[in-house]
């Protein structure tokens, strides 16, 4: 039986994961340079005013460590609440390095292996391949497990059937939830959201959100069984999408999407396992506030780069910084402070703030910031604009989920 822990245990933990948060460093020195990594910190609330919600650790277990390395990369090792008791991988190499950068006592071969034999597991972090996400969270909801996921939620149109499972096993479980969508936490997109909330924007008129992610002509990212080759630009739109979704908490009742062909001879349909034809895809969204977005994913735009977005309300817009009708000077737009020892991360400084988001979620029962009817709202929505684009632009209606 585990001995009760104490405020002073949890901030002492905190001192400790330093060691631990070097191996992290390291690990990340050694990541290829992917999109958004080089991304680091910004927005970071410095200096000691995070104050811990809960003496409890949760015991949690991470399944993932790919050419990204996202299972060590979001400091659930340095997280004060946090116990990493598990590791996996599916290549053994890579599952020792992930127990090694977490500190992860215990290893198995799969997440499935993880599920049934690891009884001592409360969490999980899904940082596996895109196509596994959906199936493997579902899993770990069904074995009791809060679920956090990299995205997307789900993995194109033959996974749709999974969005509704996903969603049902979260209402019938009441389990956590949350979709790790960095874009949520970057500096601007949470100013958005705050000053959203505190009505500074009114209604949306009009939202844009852009991820760019290039990748030269037969030089695709490495990937699990290659899933990245010819990967259609909106089955994996999340970056882009959340630029609304994240910041008003609404979704897509309609999209028409086009593609233009690429030159990369991996995105002809010929030469993918998707019959792909499109590098670039560029979305109109009608929005749920009866406004609309515009959200372009691209892959093969040279010198384009990174995940970016406006919004523009009836009171007041936001492209650089707020302007409008609203004094917005006394609305919270920075992030709140992270805990000692847990770096903000990649992808505008999001990383870190996810993880504590999730476990704080998880202490004191409330929603993450993303929870599963935005996660998938953010990414079904995608999937439905590549569909747009093979149908040259014909305007599809969107499924909405509600928790």
């Amino acid at each position: 039986m585990d001995m009760p822990c104490t405020r002073r245990d949890v901030l002492k933990t905190a001192m400790v994961s330093a060691g631990v948060a070097a191996l992290a460093t390291t690990a990340a020195a050694q990541t290829p340079n992917i999109a958004g990594f080089e991304e680091t910190d910004p927005g970071k609330v410095k200096g000691p005013q995070w104050q811990p919600v809960s003496d409890r650790r949760i015991k949690v277990g991470i399944a993932g460590y790919g050419v990204c390395k996202f299972g060590g990369q979001f400091g659930f090792q340095n997280h004060p609440n946090v116990e990493v008791v598990a590791a996996t991988d599916l290549l053994p190499d890579r599952c020792a390095a992930l127990a090694k950068v977490t500190g992860a006592k215990r290893t198995y071969a799969s997440c499935e292996e993880m599920f049934e034999k690891d009884r001592d597991i409360e969490a999980v972090y899904v940082a596996t391949d895109a196509p596994s996400h959906a199936a493997l969270c579902i899993a770990g909801l069904k074995r009791g497990l809060h679920v956090a996921s990299a995205v997307p939620a789900i993995f194109g149109d033959s996974q749709l059937e999974l969005a509704d499972e996903l969603l049902a096993a979260v209402k019938a479980t009441g389990l956590t939830y949350a979709m790790f969508e960095t874009s949520a936490y970057r500096e601007s997109c949470y100013a958005m959201w705050q000053i959203y909330k505190a009505g500074g924007f009114g209604k949306l008129i009009y939202a844009e959100g852009e991820y760019h992610h290039y990748s030269p002509p037969n030089k695709p990212i490495d990937s699990y069984k290659g899933w990245r080759i010819g990967l259609p630009p909106q089955w994996y739109p999340t970056h882009g999408n959340a630029f609304y979704t994240c910041v008003s908490g609404g979704w897509f009742p309609t999209v028409s999407c086009l593609g233009m062909r690429s030159i990369d001879p991996l995105r002809q349909p010929e030469n993918n396992a998707y019959g792909n034809p499109f590098g670039t895809e560029v979305a109109l969204f009608s929005t749920s506030e009866g406004g609309m977005a515009r959200m372009i994913k691209s892959a093969d735009i040279p010198g384009a780069h990174g995940e970016k977005g406006r919004v523009y309300g009836q009171k007041g817009s936001y492209e650089e910084r707020y302007q409008g009708l609203v004094d917005v000077a006394k609305i919270p737009q920075a992030k709140p402070p992270l805990p000692p020892g847990v770096p903000a991360g990649g992808h505008g400084g999001s990383h870190g703030y996810l993880t504590d988001d999730f476990i704080t979620a998880i202490l004191l029962k409330r929603p993450p910031r993303v929870d599963v009817a935005c996660g998938l709202n953010t990414t079904v929505s995608g999937i439905y604009a590549h569909t747009s684009a093979m149908k040259d632009g014909e305007t599809l209606r969107i499924p909405q989920f509600v928790l």
